[in-house]
């Protein structure tokens, strides 16, 4: 377990060990966290009497804290330059969170949780992939993104799948899966605890105070530039919940709807790997421009009809989209940004992209609402399209400045 870092495994690519414990840490609470979180509206409504308003509350009060929790543990992992023990305490936040779900009696104790489980997240997030960027060779930092990413969603397409089994096998007890879900969420904090070394740091790699004048000019255009697609690209890829909605509309019963997520995320894990790879050898601004055609088609199929056919034809499309394009994004803002403020850089990053992402949501279910599935997806599909042409104006530009 006290392995150096960059020891690789078999067979593995030759990236270092420490990527492959890093993703293995994510999958294994993604288990944890997708077996509460897959059950977890239901849970509300059917044993503590919750509204959906309660319910759609929870889960927005949990996506502001985590994106607030990550800029600041951004900063933070700048400003002592230690990447893993922030990581640690986010992920132990977490998996202790696992605990009140199962003990809990009222929706605010699980909104208290879910608080918990958001801060946790929120806390881990820029820290861990500061700490994938600092151990991953430069050029394999494609191929490391790619598959952290797809051990993550393969965690987040299992956990589902496991719920049900285990929902089946329990007779619907639902604070029993709550409590297995306990496991997994204490392995993932135990084996980066003990299996995962910092590098460590050279003397001259301190910051004392990231977010300054001078250090926000150091982080220079490119990644400003990565700041503006990553916003664009969110703005065009709206939450995956409408994904289930569609679904509904197609016929999918009720009890058969994490089937949305499992078949998303099997296409996502499957190719986040093999696409973060061919971003090391060819230009990462081509394969993003390739995910938002691949999204903008999804949307068309979702539009086009809600016949199974149709649905899960755009489903499998939403997830190549995601497979192609969240490993790269990181990647990209790994090497925009310096060393000193990676953490800083992926904190900034996901606050503009998780904002963009809630103003698209917003904007989908405001067309959804007064116009009806159709537009929403089609507004989705020329977002995507838009969102291309500002990506490849931009290598255009980026091109033409060097030459």
């Amino acid at each position: 377990m006290n392995a150096p870092n960059v020891a690789p495994g078999p067979g593995r690519a030759g990236l270092p060990r420490a990527i492959w414990l890093l993703g293995i840490v994510s999958l294994l609470m993604d288990v944890s966290s997708e077996l509460i979180h897959s059950l977890l509206p239901v849970f509300l409504v059917s044993s503590l009497q919750a509204t959906t308003f309660v319910v759609g509350l929870i889960e927005g009060v949990g996506a502001a804290t985590a994106m607030v929790a990550k800029v600041f543990s951004g900063v933070l992992s700048d400003y002592w330059q230690r990447r893993k023990a922030l990581a640690v305490f986010g992920y132990l936040l977490s998996a202790a969170s696992k605990a009140i779900f199962a003990l809990a009696s009222s929706a605010g104790t699980v909104l208290a949780a879910r608080v918990i489980d958001r801060t946790g997240k929120g806390i881990r997030g820029a820290p861990r992939d500061s700490l994938l960027a600092d151990i991953a060779p430069a050029q394999q930092r494609g191929a490391a993104f790619g598959l952290r990413q797809a051990l993550d969603t393969t965690g987040a397409f299992v956990g589902p799948l496991l719920a049900m089994g285990l929902m089946l096998l329990l007779a619907n007890d639902f604070r029993a899966v709550f409590r297995i879900a306990i496991i997994p969420g204490f392995l993932a904090v135990a084996l980066l605890y003990f299996g995962v070394r910092e590098p460590a740091r050279s003397s001259h790699a301190s910051a004392r105070n990231p977010i300054t004048r001078a250090s926000v000019r150091g982080l220079g255009r490119q990644f400003w530039w990565v700041i503006v697609v990553g916003a664009v690209v969110n703005v065009a890829r709206f939450s995956e919940a409408f994904l289930v909605l569609r679904a509904q509309r197609g016929g999918l019963p009720l009890a058969f709807v994490p089937l949305v997520f499992v078949g998303m995320n099997a296409v996502y894990a499957l190719t986040a790997y093999p696409f973060g790879k061919l971003s090391d050898r060819r230009n990462p601004a081509i394969i993003l421009a390739l995910g938002l055609l691949v999204l903008a088609a999804g949307d068309l199929a979702l539009a086009w009809s809600d016949k199974w056919v149709w649905l899960w034809a755009g489903i499998a499309l939403w997830g190549l989209h995601m497979g192609i394009s969240e490993g790269l994004l990181a990647r990209m803002v790994a090497d925009a940004a310096p060393q000193p403020l990676r953490g800083t850089a992926f904190g900034v990053f996901n606050l503009v992209a998780a904002v963009a992402l809630l103003a698209a949501s917003a904007l989908a279910g405001l067309l959804w609402d007064q116009f009806g599935a159709q537009q929403s997806f089609l507004a989705g599909a020329g977002l995507s399209t838009l969102a291309f042409i500002v990506v490849m104006i931009g290598r255009s530009a980026r091109e033409a400045a060097r030459a």
